[in-house]
């Protein structure tokens, strides 16, 4: 660990929480140099649906290596790119009626996002962009200043500008539709919000606390976005690509976004790979005009073939994560109602699930003993309130209800010695008390 503390820099975090020197990995284990084995619920931030070094993937991947394949070619055409785009247009595409073109950007997922904003500013001659409360979209400035989280914002020490600010899903209670305040602002020239370019949008909203918006919301927010000729990208780098129980997060809202945003597991094997899709029409990009020097990862090229060949040739991934994802509502639902006291909830959906702790101590002391227990957990939220699922899709029964049996002694140790179970606020409440 010593090289780690003397030369890398102090912006680490997920080594904080889990401190170990890792050197395997493989399904949804990893192993540390002791050869300690530990469940792997974090899986790469949403990167490793497939698991670790799926043994299909890698196949494929050496054999490309042992074949002199293209490892950098720039946005070169090469047969590895070729044969990527044939079979996510043949398997991904058409089966869902999308008319999409895609752009090779970057190897992030805040890569794509400032691809997809500079899209929609170019195409629609506008700046603003409308973005939601709890949002995550990358760290970079553009993407940056479409993110909510005030600890990621300080860190950009300049302005964050051309970007407004709308209540997401539930952010104002379950009974007001937030899509409305934003017809409301768009339809009215003194509302001080500049008519925008595009809206950005997460379905399920990860870093922020696994916020799941409703299929009625999204289709809202889509209609209100046509009525005023303004551009909707859904940010999927983190809930597609069959996180959701779907490939895409949005088809079962039955909505179409002008423009999507993919990064994460959609290399398949954990190599950097992000797209922009978007209709054909708004292809108005003048020939090297949004750039860089790893648009185009030939390695993740492959894997990503690989990984729709076997798992999206069928529907069979997806019954499968819609059914372990009833599976996880089941145990967080019962965890929740013997150990939460009434104030800890469920949320999200298919397998992007959490259990909000209602503050960030509690659900900080909840993963630190599952680790303990030899399981990789993560927190999100404003507050690092949610303990979040991330396992990898193709994980075991036995692996999956072994993981979540952890979290529950966890929680069941937690809990049993504090006083009392924090209550989450109910801010309109507190506020109509106070006047």
């Amino acid at each position: 660990m010593k090289i780690f503390e003397e030369i890398e820099s102090e912006v680490q975090s997920y080594a904080r929480s889990f401190p170990r020197v890792f050197n395997k990995a493989q399904g949804e284990f990893l192993y540390d140099e002791e050869g300690n084995k530990y469940l792997d619920f974090l899986a790469g931030a949403g990167t490793l649906n497939y698991g670790h070094n799926n043994p299909i993937f890698k196949e494929k991947l050496l054999k490309y290596i042992h074949n002199d394949g293209i490892t950098h070619g720039l946005d070169l055409h090469t047969k590895a790119k070729g044969e990527f785009l044939e079979t996510f247009n043949e398997k991904i595409l058409k089966p869902r009626g999308l008319d999409y073109v895609v752009q090779f950007t970057g190897p992030t997922g805040t890569n794509a996002v400032e691809a997809a904003l500079k899209l929609a500013r170019n195409v629609t001659g506008r700046e603003n962009i409308v973005a939601f409360t709890n949002g995550f979209h990358g760290v970079s400035l553009g993407s940056l200043a479409a993110t909510g989280n005030s600890h990621h914002r300080g860190a950009a020490g300049v302005s964050l500008i051309g970007t407004s600010r709308i209540p997401y899903d539930g952010y104002l209670g379950d009974d007001i539709d937030t899509t409305a305040y934003l017809d409301k602002v768009l339809s009215d020239s003194s509302s001080g919000i500049d008519k925008p370019a595009a809206v950005i949008v997460e379905t399920v909203q990860g870093e922020g606390g696994i916020n799941a918006a409703s299929f009625e919301w999204l289709r809202n927010l889509q209609e209100v976005c046509r009525r005023h000729e303004v551009l909707l990208i859904v940010d999927d780098i983190q809930a597609g690509c069959g996180r959701t129980g779907t490939y895409f997060s949005f088809e079962d809202a039955g909505i179409s976004p002008d423009i999507v945003t993919m990064s994460k597991s959609l290399g398949g094997y954990g190599l950097p790979f992000a797209v922009v899709l978007f209709r054909p029409e708004l292809d108005q990009w003048k020939p090297g005009e949004h750039n860089g020097t790893f648009r185009g990862n030939n390695f993740a090229f492959v894997t990503a073939k690989a990984a729709i060949d076997h798992y999206w040739s069928d529907d069979k991934l997806s019954q499968e994560v819609k059914r372990k994802g009833e599976y996880i509502s089941q145990r967080l639902q019962a965890i929740i109602d013997q150990y939460g006291e009434g104030n800890f909830t469920a949320r999200g959906r298919g397998m992007f699930q959490g259990i909000n702790c209602v503050n960030g101590d509690l659900a900080g002391k909840i993963t630190r003993r599952a680790f303990k227990q030899n399981l990789i957990i993560e927190t999100s939220g404003a507050d690092d309130h949610v303990v979040k699922f991330l396992c990898p899709l193709i994980i075991s029964d036995e692996n999956l209800k072994k993981g979540l049996d952890i979290v529950e002694q966890a929680i069941k140790e937690v809990c049993g010695k504090e006083d009392s179970i924090p209550e989450e606020k109910d801010y309109f409440e507190s506020t109509k008390l106070a006047s």
